[in-house]
């Protein structure tokens, strides 16, 4: 074989080699790339719900039922000789409260119903199945300002029972002293009302009981 000869052996034979070398990577390459997108997980996007919150329900305030007594003119309960739980003052329409607590009461074993009261309302009113019961009012005159008869007169009307010219000082016998109001009436339209209107001073009261009467 003579120079020329060999030449061209050695060429080709590097050519072949090169090619050979190309083609292995080449599908390297390829093989690479196949598994790394068999493998590969899609990345899919996920939306979680969450549950809608349950509307909320109006709260609605809780009434004592009859019986029931409102110690007016105090922000507290309080009970009384005999056990008996009255509520704090509330059912009023306008007026004035005043604590009187050093006062003295007579013609009674539970002062402090009468040691504190509401004064210059116009009305109550109080949520209570329909029916029959016995209503009493408490009074007992313990402003200063008043000393005699006919310094304070009003008139107050309870599921239509009128009481004209009504005289705490007159009813109880003179100042500082318990007297209560007794009357029956019949509730028809789920409250029992009360209305007040002045004549000489302001109306006042100090307790109001409401008893189912069976």
């Amino acid at each position: 074989m003579n120079l020329k000869h060999l030449s061209l052996v050695i060429v080709a034979t590097s050519a072949l080699f090169l090619f050979t070398g190309c083609q292995s990577q080449c599908c390297d390459k390829k093989m690479s790339a196949t598994a790394a997108s068999s493998t590969a997980q899609p990345s899919v996007a996920t939306t979680t719900s969450a549950a809608a919150p349950a509307p909320a329900r109006p709260s609605t305030p809780a009434t004592v039922p009859p019986p029931v007594r409102i110690k007016a003119g105090l922000s507290t309960s309080i009970t009384d000789s005999e056990g008996n739980v009255w509520l704090a003052d509330q059912g009023f329409v306008d007026g004035e409260t005043s604590e009187r607590p050093d006062v003295q009461i007579a013609n009674t074993k539970s002062p402090a119903i009468y040691q504190s009261e509401r004064y210059s309302m116009t009305s109550f009113s109080y949520p209570v199945p329909n029916g029959k019961y016995v209503v009493k009012l408490h009074f007992a005159e313990t402003f200063d300002g008043i000393t005699a008869p006919g310094e304070r007169v009003f008139s107050f009307n309870v599921e239509g029972h009128e009481f004209n010219d009504f005289d705490v000082w007159v009813k109880a016998g003179g100042g500082q002293r318990a007297y209560i109001e007794t009357v029956s009436v019949e509730v028809t339209d789920g409250r029992l009302d009360i209305s007040f209107t002045p004549k000489i001073e302001n109306p006042e009261i100090n307790g109001i009981e409401i008893l189912p009467n069976y």
